[in-house]
């Protein structure tokens, strides 16, 4: 697990050592253990670091082929390495490392772009072909590893983070009004934009090529998610035997390391199971929980502390467990190293994944989490009644789409952005509708809408969980791995018929993403739906209670802390006229908005921690006061 930075002068201008050292300078957390850095005509290609497999030095990076020609900075970790490599030599070529990377690199070498759909692991690198002039961007099926890149004139860059490029002197951060608009819409990205103007994310699936005299091409997609119905004639007891035998594949292939490695524990079904399956090989495992002070807290989230269910499957593991209780001031600590890492705002309130990975570092480098596992197996019932109710795509569509309008209601929308002043040309409905411009639109029965849903938060909310995941590990050195996220294991999810993930799917009701605990309160009055054969194949390895459980969510019972013990920091924050961010939102649309939260008239848990991030995040990252700090303390590498 690294870190890539680096950038290509179109011009033929020779590139800078000094600037090239700043960027890998500013991803050190991603790789404190070595760094190396390329300089080559206008090319400076950078790598930071964080040895995982192959402690010595012939792992480092970045490296070349043994011929020369290619040369690749590479983050991630390809699982199935061992196997790739011993077909390379019966290709004639010998290796002179222990690493993944070499593999990689030759694998490349020898298949060109269709070495990638023979990988199974996380990855993005930059690859670049002396031979050819051209540099090729790549990133992996599921978007694990985020690579971003912006073109500044005659220069693009490219990074494992966005800070990166504020160590380069062309790159300035602006925002991106229609990023802000779509973040608003979504509390996510569903497109490549970011909140930075000009500033894209690779999409995942997608390679980036670009000569060396430019230009930067369009990204090509390599791999898609294809969730269908495909009916083949085998039994539920078939499908329970594969399902059992590809994840405990799936998390024994995560194993390999040659570092030790550990697993967040909640009291759920999937990091429980992967607990499991990986204590029997790692005896000596730790695990990892997050739990939360309840003292002022009341309602559906007083069930959101699940130390003792964690501390009941640690048990079972025989695992030396590790817990750390946050509390209502926790979030204001966090939030601007938070923001400083993540960078751009994603998915839900993610400061508790901060400090489950802050635990989890102080330990180890490696730790096995569970995301991907509701995403596959239909894990959020509740998000899938539409299915079961509409007339044809276009309804379908116009119906989910508000849904997953996660912030502010529609009829607010309008005033809320008009300090942008028509600035953007974002149409969030088309921009929804657009995740599906691969997919066909003539859906006959309900089973297909499902496919549909699956599909789209495969694409959209765990890529945003994934992103979330990797920035958040990364800012405490330790690499997160997705046992769920193996290609065998997503293979056979996608092909596996809706009936043996949903039971009562004509039984759903509406929901409220705002609501922070179990939706069973709105879906099938505490209906265990959802992952069904998941949970029967798991119940091999976990309690029944835990197998059979309703699904909880990793959050904080922010809704009672906004209203109580946090009530002061929320209107420090957000009822101040100076606040940055009503450069760009309306001050009085916000104050009224957030007012219905603390006055108990409307659950907006979700618009307060956007906002409070978007805030800290003007502060560090825009041009003015907070940007000259930011620029400062990357150009201190230039000297």
């Amino acid at each position: 697990m690294c870190g890539i930075a680096g950038y290509l002068n179109f011009d033929g201008k020779p590139a800078s050592p000094v600037i090239l050292k700043a960027m890998t300078d500013m991803l050190v957390h991603r790789g404190p253990d070595d760094e190396g850095q390329l300089v080559e005509g206008g090319l400076g290609l950078g790598h930071r670091r964080l040895s995982i497999i192959d402690l010595y030095p012939t792992g480092h990076q970045p490296m070349a082929s043994s011929g020369g020609h290619l040369v690749i900075s590479f983050n991630g970790e390809i699982y199935n390495y061992r196997e790739l490599r011993l077909e390379l030599e019966t290709l004639g070529y010998s290796f002179r490392s222990e690493s993944d990377t070499e593999v990689l690199l030759s694998a490349l070498e020898a298949w060109g772009e269709k070495a990638l759909l023979r990988l199974n692991g996380m990855f993005a690198f930059v690859l670049y072909d002396r031979r050819e002039r051209c540099l090729l961007l790549a990133r992996d099926r599921y978007g694990i590893k985020p690579l971003y890149y912006v073109t500044v004139g005659q220069t693009v860059m490219f990074a494992s983070e966005i800070k990166a490029f504020i160590a380069h002197p062309a790159f300035k951060a602006d925002l991106n009004p229609d990023g802000l608009i779509e973040y608003m819409s979504f509390q996510n990205f569903l497109t490549d934009r970011t909140l930075y103007k000009n500033v894209h994310i690779l999409p995942a699936g997608n390679v980036l090529s670009i000569a060396m005299q430019g230009p930067v091409r369009a990204p090509r997609q390599y791999w898609d998610f294809q969730f269908s119905e495909r009916e083949t004639g085998r039994t539920r007891a078939d499908y329970l035997e594969e399902l059992d035998n590809l994840f405990v594949q799936a998390v024994s292939r995560q194993l390999v390391s040659d570092v030790p490695v550990a697993s967040y524990l909640s009291g759920g079904l999937d990091t429980g199971a992967i607990a499991v399956i990986a204590s029997r090989q790692l005896p000596e495992m730790r695990t990892f929980t997050i739990g939360f002070d309840m003292s002022s807290v009341s309602g559906l989230e007083l069930a959101f502390d699940e130390r003792a269910k964690a501390e009941r499957m640690s048990a079972l593991c025989r695992t030396e467990q590790y817990e750390m209780v946050l509390k209502a001031g926790d979030m204001e600590r966090a939030i601007d190293p938070l923001v400083w890492h993540l960078e751009e705002p994603r998915v839900g309130q993610s400061y508790p994944n901060f400090y489950a990975a802050k635990l989890a570092g102080k330990f180890n480098k490696v730790v096995l989490s569970g995301a991907g596992g509701d995403e596959l197996f239909a894990g959020y019932p509740w998000r899938y009644f539409r299915a079961s109710d509409n007339h044809d795509f276009n309804d379908y569509s116009a119906l989910y789409f508000k849904d997953w309008q996660r912030l502010v209601p529609s009829d607010a929308f309008p005033a809320l952005t008009a300090p942008l002043d028509g600035k953007h040309q974002t149409d969030p409905l088309a921009v929804f509708r657009s995740v599906f411009a691969h997919h066909a639109t003539e859906l006959a029965r309900p089973e297909d809408y499902i496919c549909h849903s699956l599909y789209f938060e495969a694409k959209t909310f765990l890529h945003g969980l994934l992103v979330v995941e990797d920035k958040l590990s990364m800012a405490h050195s330790l690499e997160s791995r997705v046992p769920f996220l193996d290609n065998n294991l997503v293979d056979f999810a996608m092909a596996l018929p809706v009936s043996h993930k949903l039971a009562n799917l004509g039984q759903v009701a509406g929901h409220d993403e705002n609501l922070p605990g179990p939706k069973t309160s709105v879906y099938s009055q505490r209906s265990q739906d959802g992952k069904v054969i998941l949970r029967e194949a798991m119940a091999r390895y976990v309690p029944a209670d835990v197998a059979s459980g309703a699904k909880q969510g990793f959050s904080a019972p922010d809704a009672s802390w906004f209203r109580g013990e946090s009530i002061d920091y929320v209107r420090r924050v957000l009822v101040d006229r100076r606040s940055r961010l009503y450069d760009y939102l309306d001050y009085d649309v916000v104050c009224r908005l957030v007012a219905d939260h603390l006055e108990g008239r409307a659950n907006r848990r979700l618009l307060i921690w956007s906002l409070i991030y978007l805030e800290s995040w003007c502060r560090q990252f825009l041009s003015g006061s907070g940007w000259s700090a930011t620029q400062q303390r990357a150009r201190a590498a230039l000297r």
